[in-house]
């Protein structure tokens, strides 16, 4: 992510002397109490239904039996984390609305998972969303992007564990390592225990704590101001309403087509390709349930992300009239909003426990999707396929295993996130950091038949290297030189966890600002082109080493692993249009082999580019043989 980080600032403590603390009342405590126990008892309700009678499908999938809104509403928060909540109205705060035009990006970044990647993924009944990389390339290249995937979420959970939980205790004194502990066993027991139902079905509960406890900031805030109406005219006398920006600069942070078209991008790494969330389409009833989902998050999104900049807005009005003491203007970024809260709340006992149990409800959803999602992986991807004489039995009390051991790492990561300072920066970045090669390697093997393995495989790493690259490269420098970030990029370092900034334990301070030149050019690239640019690396640069290595000649293509990219368009011109295009030599480039196959048919036909006659597929799909890349396949069932 494009962090513009001179020379952080240390983060205040609850010990450091000087800092004035919000104590909870006995009332407060007993919300967050009880909704840590209400998500555990959630989660438990769905282990011990049917105890002894779970399957595999069932802890994975949920047996492929899950609704349209608890999954949509899972979606929502399964990167609806802490830090969140805390950094999107702090850069409204500091920065202005401009932010908000992130929305314009949702409806492209879930339009394109519901209608090509929900559809490729649920078709091919998969359990991991990496079995599609075996079947479109081959095993090798399924474990690389397993374990990358591994890797981006072992080094997330332990910073989405521990950065709200060193927030809330510098500011309300809540004990660092009990909240920790509380997060972490809660989520493990009721994870490893029940597994994706379990998850879901928590998910929805902490959905509907994060909304009203966001909600109630807003309306006692903008009754204590006045009114929302006075909130916005405030803002607008200090010239925090911002205007389109139309900048098309890439090295700014936030203008129009920053926040618009390069979070498509990042919106796709989130919601088309990560298993947190491809798990969630395939526990669908249905495909059309699965797409229905995707297309509920999109209100939802736009909700949220409106709450957020709301909080921001009513909380620069209240800063107008109530200025901040001296701890609360040296505080650092993320607990701008707790000692808003805090300061706002301390008269209604049961509200500032009510926004802390949303804080936590945020990291309790994000962390139990993450276990799931890591057991599911390791479980579907690196041992069932060497030890496939697994009983059901033993595979189901493995994965709950698994689950429980992601549990007890995430504590081990939250540990190691305390002690590694300013290398908490690169820590938390690798996550924004990985998911745009792992787009681009989807993408290279569902838009382009000619890509072959060791296309995918040399893509990847190149798409990594230029992601650590420039990230890594980009903090290193900022935080050992004197130049500081342009104005546009002031502020502090932000990582998309989820869909949003998120301005994490680092205050900049002021310094004089130049314009970055040279490699600090490059490294200056807003954190919203990151998984745009690292994406795209992976699909030219695995182009490049396919057509080089010879495409798919003398492999095997599986056409249901193939989204028809150029016959869709296509199929978008006048007919006269679509006659003139034709393709008339792809039924001579394309030879089909459906030797092996059952000779079951499905209900999809496929039809080469130039043929009119259609051609009866067995159900597993034919094996394409051929390697012109021009050729695609068009599935008249997608």
């Amino acid at each position: 992510m494009s962090l513009g980080v001179t020379s952080p600032a240390p983060l205040p403590t609850a010990s450091e002397p000087g800092m004035v603390q919000s104590a909870f009342s006995l009332v407060d405590y007993v919300v967050f109490i009880l909704v840590l126990v209400l998500s555990l008892a959630i989660g438990l309700y769905h282990a011990c239904h049917g105890w002894g009678r779970h399957t595999i499908g069932q802890l994975q999938i949920a047996d492929r039996k899950m609704g349209c809104l608890p999954v949509a509403l899972s979606l929502l928060a399964t990167f609806q984390s802490a830090v969140a909540i805390l950094g999107v109205p702090s850069e409204i705060y500091r920065n202005g609305t401009q932010y908000w035009f992130l929305g314009c990006s949702y409806l492209l970044g879930l339009l394109i998972p519901a209608h090509v990647f929900i559809p490729v993924f649920y078709r091919l009944h998969l359990t991991s969303a990496y079995e599609y990389l075996e079947l479109r390339f081959n095993k090798t290249v399924r474990v690389f992007g397993t374990l990358t995937f591994i890797f981006q979420m072992v080094i997330y959970m332990g910073v989405v564990l521990y950065a709200p939980s060193l927030a809330l205790n510098a500011v309300t004194g809540f004990d660092l390592w009990l909240s920790v502990l509380a997060l972490g066993i809660v989520c493990t027991i009721y994870t490893a225990l029940g597994g994706l139902k379990a998850v879901i079905w928590t998910d929805v509960f902490q959905t509907l704590v994060m909304f009203l406890g966001q909600l109630a900031v807003i309306i006692v805030g903008s009754a204590k101001v006045g009114s929302l109406g006075h909130v916005w005219d405030v803002a607008s006398q200090h010239g925090l309403i911002s205007g389109i920006n139309l900048d098309p600069d890439p090295f700014v942070r936030h203008t129009f087509w920053t926040l618009a078209f390069g979070g498509v991008f990042m919106m796709l790494s989130l919601y088309g390709v990560n298993q947190a969330q491809v798990q969630r389409y395939l526990s669908s009833r249905t495909e059309k349930a699965a797409v229905l989902s995707c297309y509920a998050v999109f209100p939802c999104q736009q909700v949220v992300l409106s709450m957020g900049c709301l909080i921001g807005l009513v909380m620069f009005a209240y800063y107008q009239e109530y200025p901040m003491s001296p701890q609360q203007s040296q505080a650092a970024p993320d607990q701008f909003v707790l000692y808003f809260v805090m300061d706002l709340l301390k008269d209604l006992p049961g509200l500032p426990g009510l926004f802390v149990a949303c804080l936590f409800s945020g990291s309790l959803s994000t962390i139990s999707s993450a276990f799931n999602s890591l057991a599911t992986v390791t479980m579907e991807d690196l041992i069932r396929p060497w030890f496939p004489q697994f009983s059901e039995g033993r595979a189901t009390m493995l994965s709950r295993i698994l689950a429980f051991s992601y549990g007890l790492l995430c504590l081990g990561m939250a540990y190691v996130s305390s002690q590694m300072g300013p290398v908490l920066q690169a820590a938390i970045s690798i996550f924004g950091m990985v998911g745009g090669p792992l787009l681009g390697l989807f993408c290279l093997g569902m838009f382009f038949p000619c890509a072959n393995p060791p296309g995918a495989i040399v893509g990847l790493l190149a798409g990594l290297v230029m992601a650590f690259w420039i990230g890594i490269g980009s903090i290193v420098t900022r935080m050992g030189s004197s130049i500081a970030p342009s104005p546009s990029n002031v502020s502090s370092w932000f990582l998309p966890s989820n869909l949003s900034t998120v301005t994490m334990t680092t205050l900049m301070p002021s310094a004089t600002f130049a314009r970055p030149t040279g490699l600090q050019r490059l490294y200056s690239l807003s954190y919203l082109w990151y998984s745009a640019h690292n994406s795209t690396t992976v699909i030219v640069v695995g182009l490049i080493v396919s057509l080089l290595t010879g495409g798919m000649r003398g492999r095997t293509l599986n056409p249901r692993t193939i989204y028809p990219v150029l016959p869709r368009l296509l199929a978008l011109l006048p007919a006269s249009c679509q006659k003139r295009l034709h393709c008339k030599t792809c039924s001579q480039d394309l030879s089909v082999d459906t030797r092996g196959f059952p000779e079951k048919m499905s209900n999809g036909m496929l039809k080469g580019c130039g043929e009119k006659e259609a051609m009866a597929v067995p159900e597993e799909g034919p094996v394409y043989q051929g390697s012109s890349p021009t050729c695609i396949l068009q599935e008249t069932s997608l």
